[in-house]
């Protein structure tokens, strides 16, 4: 089995553990950060379902627990499901939080960068919205 590359991308945040532990389990507020799912997620069911140029995709999410797990999984269609670890951790008064992205199979260079960048983005907009 081959191994797939992998980047952590991770960002200190200045807002108490507890306080952002509660806002990123809840699957609710990520289109209010998290771009690279969407601007529509809703609940159907026991479902999340995103609306994405390609169409719809589901959406599985870790339940709240007292390890800051945050991982959810993306299947963009039957068959195919795109593992996302994410923690959050304490860090002094504050936070950090991580995602690890993985190179999906076939991805060129530029694909993986691009999306390198976007979590980044996507990170820095959850830092300023946590931080306001």
């Amino acid at each position: 089995m081959k191994i797939a590359e992998s980047r952590v991308i991770s960002i200190g945040i200045r807002c108490p553990y507890p306080k952002a532990y509660e806002f990123l389990s809840s699957p609710e507020n990520f289109p209010k950060w998290a771009s690279g799912l969407g601007r529509s997620l809703r609940r159907d069911g026991e479902r999340w379902i995103m609306e994405t140029p390609e169409g719809s995709a589901e959406v599985r999410f870790t339940p709240k627990n007292a390890f800051g797990v945050l991982d959810h999984f993306v299947c963009p269609k039957p068959g195919v499901e795109i593992y996302v670890p994410m923690r959050v951790v304490p860090n002094g008064q504050g936070c950090e939080v991580m995602l690890m992205l993985f190179r999906q199979s076939g991805m060129p260079d530029e694909r993986f960068e691009r999306d390198t960048a976007w979590v980044r983005r996507d990170l820095q907009t959850l830092k300023n919205l946590l931080e306001a």
